[in-house]
């Protein structure tokens, strides 16, 4: 897997933009969560954060604001 740091700067479009989108649906196999996600490129991006979503099904970043919903 490329660098998710570096690899938007080198041209890589297989990664997902950090903080593209406001809403995302994750499922089990994304736990434990934590914003940005995996495959998202980092270095334009802020600190990593864990959001618990398993008790309630929804998070949301207090960095991006980005809102998580956990598909059941």
């Amino acid at each position: 897997m490329p660098n998710p740091d570096t690899a938007s700067a080198a041209g890589d479009s297989s990664l997902i933009q950090a903080n593209a989108e406001n809403k995302y649906t994750i499922t089990a196999a994304d736990l434990p969560l934590h914003c940005p996600m995996d495959g998202m490129s980092l270095w334009n991006s802020h600190p990593r954060v864990y959001l618990p979503i398993e008790k309630t099904g929804h998070a949301k970043c207090p960095y991006c604001g980005a809102d998580y919903t956990l598909k059941s």
